[in-house]
């Protein structure tokens, strides 16, 4: 199932940073979203392989939207 990397406000997508299959680190930059005029860079909190990517630049998440997944 993997680890869900949840929106935590309700935000544009400006840059999605990863693809499926790659590989990231702790601390490593996901997606960049933009609310209320600031940016706010979602980062990977832990080590794995994305497994999926749910979001594309230019849509609107929800609060506790799954933007990506991360593998186990």
């Amino acid at each position: 199932m993997g680890h869900r990397v949840e929106s935590e406000l309700v935000a544009n997508v400006i840059a999605v940073h990863v693809t499926a299959d790659q590989d990231v680190a702790v601390g490593d930059e996901l997606v960049l979203l933009e609310s209320m005029k600031m940016e706010i860079p979602v980062l990977s909190e832990r080590s794995g392989r994305i497994l999926e990517v749910k979001v594309t630049a230019g849509d609107v998440v929800q609060e506790g939207e799954v933007l990506v997944v991360i593998d186990d």
